[in-house]
């Protein structure tokens, strides 16, 4: 059974047809069944008192009711914020408060964090559970699948409203205006990523990565609302992703390149025991992959590479095919969606081939959720945005990446500000001045490394770094805190007080 509607819903799809698959138990769920539970979803947050452009919060490991509650404020009308799970209780609770929750719903894994999300919040903001709630929080399951599956009667468009780090340390939520339409309309990212990628009904699309990332929930949505089948891993496994691209017949997939590293460090044997024929697009994104890594990775899938260059705020997106790579290794392609520009620190354009920030005329209109002075500090005299990364532009439009952000540290693919990690360790009394900045690491591209000047008194040890790295991770998430730790007599500052780091920098990857 199909419906002749608009095509980019599940409704408009064949019921039966699987909409997404979860890998770890084989759990299928149809286009009939997703049509059904996320119009049962979005009855459920009406009755809540979630409004058109009210907010929600979603805390859960890839599991299936994380994209049914997606697709239900999809069809409410309703901001709808994934938070990552490897945040500790303040940060949750950040978030949950910043971007206005009036609904957390998060999985049973998280039941004994959940009440110190709750005592950190001055206003209120109910909280449900999936799986086993042990009679502690109302279930959301239980309570969805008692209401119609029928849609509202005020269905409207909603919208993911992520968070990306910004230079405080502190997350801002990137917020896009959410128009009056009604669900199944036209998007921006629709268009672009069908377009781009080739989303479309015969898509079977791997999910490797953690769903409260940005691209790979929107990547997966598009599949979904294009027709196409997503398969989600409920964690990256190198060898088991081989094998669900042979079983599935996996036509499209999204990377990092710390997973096409560990791809390609297994055996001889174990690569070329699958077969990967059916893929026609392996998209990779997130931080810079190594020339050397890609060139392999290219030498065995062939020119199916796709890259790109976005940040959450999609103010403007860069991509380059396998063959324009080949051409310029190094480049993240020529812009697709706005007009890419290089200007100096004044937001003026410099000339072709000059390294400066880089900048996009007419993306997408966005701005920092209760933050105008970050909005307006990215936003130049011509109105054109930057995400702060530096780069440069060939005579042929093709944009290269020379520095991420200032001071950003991209580890496997995470974005790490260090300034949070460098205010928790100046708050340990044994600190006198402290810089975090990254390493070179094989596996995750980079490290976080902290560079520390002790007050004279304590003694630089062994024992001390281990105290200090004991003490961060008390405070922040795993992410965030230093993997290393040395100390020194002192660090390199200006008169004025600011910080070199790109001399620190300097000493482990050569002159910027």
């Amino acid at each position: 059974m199909s419906l002749h509607l608009h095509p980019y819903q599940p409704r408009a799809h064949p019921f039966d047809k699987p909409a997404f698959i979860m890998e770890a138990d084989g759990e299928t769920v149809s286009f009939g069944k997703l049509e059904a539970r996320a119009n049962q979803g979005a009855n459920a947050l009406r009755t809540h008192g979630i409004n058109r452009g009210d907010h929600i919060a979603i805390l859960m490991e890839n599991r299936r009711e994380m994209l049914e509650v997606c697709f239900a404020a999809d069809r409410a009308g309703v901001y709808y914020t994934t938070i990552s799970t490897h945040l500790n209780v303040d940060e949750i609770a950040y978030i949950v408060a910043d971007c206005g929750a009036r609904l957390l719903i998060a999985s049973d894994r998280f039941l004994e964090i959940l009440p110190g999300v709750a005592s950190k919040r001055k206003d209120h903001c109910e909280i449900m559970v999936v799986g086993d709630a042990a009679g502690l929080y109302p279930c959301w399951s239980t309570e969805a699948a008692q209401h119609k599956e029928t849609p509202i009667v005020d269905e409207a468009q909603g919208l993911d409203m992520l968070y990306s780090s910004g230079t405080t340390g502190r997350p801002k939520g990137i917020k896009w205006p959410l128009k009056n339409t009604l669900p199944g309309a036209r998007t921006m990212l629709v268009d672009l990523l069908s377009s781009l990628f080739g989303y479309g009904p015969h898509a079977r699309y791997l999910c490797p990565a953690p769903l409260y990332h940005a691209a790979p929930l929107r990547h997966a949505m598009v599949t979904i609302k294009m027709g196409g089948t997503a398969v989600i891993m409920d964690r990256f496994d190198a060898e088991r992703a081989l094998h669900l691209i042979e079983s599935y017949k996996i036509t499209h997939s999204q990377w990092v390149p710390t997973m096409f590293v560990r791809l390609l460090r297994l055996p001889e044997d174990v690569r070329t025991r699958y077969d990967l024929s059916s893929m026609e697009m392996a998209v990779h994104a997130a931080a810079p992959c190594p020339v050397d890594v890609k060139r392999d990775m290219l030498a065995w899938w062939g020119d199916i590479i796709h890259e790109y260059y976005a940040g959450t705020e999609n103010n403007g997106f860069s991509a380059i095919t396998s063959e324009e790579w080949r051409a310029r290794p190094g480049s993240v392609g020529r812009a697709k969606l706005g007009v890419v520009h290089i200007c100096d620190e004044n937001g003026v354009e410099e000339p072709v081939g000059t390294i400066g920030e880089i900048y996009y005329e007419n993306g997408q209109q966005f701005a920092y959720h209760n933050d105008p002075e970050k909005t307006h500090a990215c936003t130049n005299a011509k109105g054109w945005t930057t995400l702060g990364d530096i780069g440069f532009l060939d005579e042929d439009g093709y944009l290269y990446l020379t520095d991420r952000k200032s001071f950003l540290i991209i580890s496997g693919g995470v974005n790490i500000y260090p300034q949070e990690t460098e205010d928790t360790l100046l708050s340990h009394p044994s600190v006198l001045d402290a810089a975090v900045i990254g390493i070179p690491h094989e596996d995750f591209g980079e490290a976080v490394h902290a560079v520390v000047q002790l007050v004279p008194e304590h003694e630089n040890s062994q024992g001390a770094a281990e105290t200090l790295m004991a003490f961060c991770r008390s405070k922040l998430s795993a992410l965030k805190c230093p993997r290393s730790i040395e100390f020194r007599n002192s660090l390199p500052r200006s008169a004025t007080g600011k910080m070199y780091k790109r001399v620190l920098r300097a000493e482990y990857w050569g002159k910027d």
